[in-house]
C-alpha cells in the first residue's frame, strides 16, 4: 500500500504533519477529514523510500513491554469509564502510543470491532501482545457489563507483575556481575600474566609443581585456542536459548532456575506470588475456577510451576479441594495451606489468596533486601580460593627456584 505525506490543520489551527497508508489521495483527504483535519497538501512518497521505511520499521520493530501494556490498560479504562466508544478509543490511543507494533495491532483491532467482532476475540488474535490472563479479563468484564474494571484489575495487576520482575533482577544482578567479573579476571590472567611467568620458569630449568603445571596447561590452552572458545562459548549460548524455547527445554530451565542456590528460593516464591494474584483477580472477576487455573497455569512464567498448577486443576475436576490440592503440589508453606483452608470454609478463596500473594511479596522483599549479605561471603571464599590457587602455582617455584638459587651460593 502507498504512503502519503501530509500537511495540515486541527480543529484548535495547528499545523501538523505525518505520513498515512492508503489507496488514494481521495482515502488520505476522508481520513484527514474524518480526524477533524483540514488537509492542506498531500503528497505520494517515493516508492523505494517508502520500502526503505518498512523495512526499518521491521528490522526495528519490537514487541511492547510491560510498561506500555499498562499504559494501554489505564487508558482503555479511563476512556471507557468516561463514556468514549471503544472504536474512538482506539484511535486516540493509537495517536498516542508510540510502539509500532503496538500501534500495528491496535489498528487491527478497531477493524475487528468495526466489522463486528468482540474486544476480547479481537484482542486474542494477537497471542504475542495479549497473554490468555488479559484476554480472560477482558471477556469476563464484556460478559459482564464492566469493562471499565476489568482493565482497572489488568493495570494493577500488570504493575504488581512488573514490581515483582524488577524484584527478580535485582535478586539476580549482584552475582551474576560477580560471576561476570571472575571470569574476566581469569582470562586476562591466562592469556597475559601466567604466559609471562611461564616463560621465567622454563629459563629456570626447574621441575614444577602440580598447581604449577596445571595453571600453565591450562594457559597454553586459553592461548592456543581462544578462537576454538570463543567459538564454543557462542554455540552453548545460541544452542541454549533455542533449547529454552522448546516445551522440555522451557520445562527444564523452570524447574532449574528455582533451585539455583541462594536466589532460587526468591524466583519461587516471586512466581508463587504471582500465581496467588493472578489467581485471585481471576476469581474476583467471575471467571471459572478450572478456568481461571488454567489461564494462570499459563501466566506464572515457569513451565515447571505452570504443571503443578495443572495437575491442581485436574485433582479439582476430580472432586478434590483447592487446599488439597495444593498441598499435593508440595510448593506452598503449611501457613499459606491453612490461608487458604480458611478461604474455602468462609467462600473468601480471592480475599485470601489476595493475602498470600501479599505475604509471598513481603518476602521476596525482605529477601533481596538481604541477599548481599548472604552472597558475599561465598563470593569472598570463591576469590580467595582463585586468589590461593594462582599464588600455588606463582609462587611455589618461585620459592624452589630462590632455595636453588642460595643452595649454589
Amino acid at each position: 500500500m502507498p504512503a502519503f505525506a501530509y500537511k495540515g490543520r486541527n480543529s484548535r489551527g495547528d499545523l501538523i504533519s505525518g505520513v498515512v497508508e492508503a489507496n488514494s489521495m481521495d482515502a488520505v483527504a476522508s481520513q484527514l477529514i474524518n480526524s477533524s483535519i483540514t488537509p492542506i497538501d498531500i503528497s505520494e512518497k517515493a516508492a523505494g523510500a517508502n520500502e526503505l521505511g518498512e523495512l526499518w520499521a521491521k528490522l526495528t520493530a519490537r514487541s511492547p513491554n510491560i510498561t506500555e501494556l499498562i499504559l494501554f490498560s489505564r487508558q482503555m479504562y479511563s476512556l471507557i469509564r468516561a463514556g468514549v466508544p471503544i472504536t474512538r478509543s482506539m484511535k486516540g490511543i493509537m495517536d498516542a502510543t508510540r510502539n509500532r507494533v503496538l500501534v500495528g495491532a491496535v489498528r487491527d483491532i478497531q477493524s475487528d470491532l468495526e466489522s463486528g467482532r468482540e474486544l476480547s476475540a479481537a484482542l486474542a488474535r494477537h497471542p504475542g501482545i495479549f497473554a490468555p490472563l488479559y484476554i480472560s479479563m477482558v471477556r469476563v468484564g464484556e460478559n459482564t457489563g464492566r469493562l471499565d474494571q476489568s482493565f482497572l484489575h489488568i493495570s494493577q495487576y500488570l504493575e504488581l507483575e512488573k514490581d515483582t520482575r524488577e524484584r527478580i533482577k535485582s535478586a539476580l544482578r549482584y552475582p551474576s556481575m560477580v560471576i561476570v567479573a571472575m571470569a574476566i579476571a581469569v582470562t586476562i590472567i591466562n592469556l597475559f600474566v601466567i604466559p609471562a611467568f611461564a616463560k621465567i620458569f622454563a629459563r629456570a630449568h626447574v621441575e614444577l609443581p602440580l598447581p604449577t603445571r596445571i595453571l600453565i596447561g591450562t594457559s597454553d590452552f586459553f592461548v592456543n585456542h581462544w578462537p576454538l572458545l570463543i567459538g564454543g562459548v557462542i554455540a552453548a549460548v545460541v544452542a541454549a536459548r533455542w533449547y529454552v524455547t522448546t516445551d522440555r527445554g522451557m520445562y527444564q530451565w523452570g524447574k532449574y532456575k528455582i533451585r539455583i542456590p541462594l536466589v532460587g528460593s526468591i524466583i519461587l516464591r516471586a512466581t508463587l506470588g504471582r500465581f496467588s494474584r493472578a489467581f485471585s483477580m481471576s476469581l474476583a472477576a467471575g471467571v471459572p475456577l478450572v478456568q481461571a487455573l488454567t489461564v494462570v497455569a499459563r501466566a506464572v512464567d515457569n513451565e515447571y510451576v505452570g504443571e503443578h498448577i495443572l495437575g491442581m486443576r485436574n485433582g479439582i475436576e476430580r472432586g478434590e479441594g483447592l487446599t488439597r490440592t495444593a498441598a499435593a503440589t508440595g510448593m506452598f508453606t503449611p501457613l499459606v495451606l491453612q490461608m487458604l483452608s480458611v478461604g474455602e470454609e468462609t467462600g473468601q478463596v480471592d480475599d485470601m489468596l489476595e493475602e498470600v500473594a501479599g505475604f509471598y511479596e513481603r518476602e521476596v522483599d525482605y529477601e533481596v533486601k538481604n541477599l548481599s549479605a548472604t552472597i558475599e561471603p561465598v563470593m569472598i571464599v570463591l576469590m580467595g580460593g582463585l586468589v590461593l590457587i594462582l599464588a600455588l602455582g606463582v609462587f611455589l617455584p618461585m620459592w624452589d627456584m630462590a632455595t636453588v638459587s642460595m643452595g649454589r651460593r
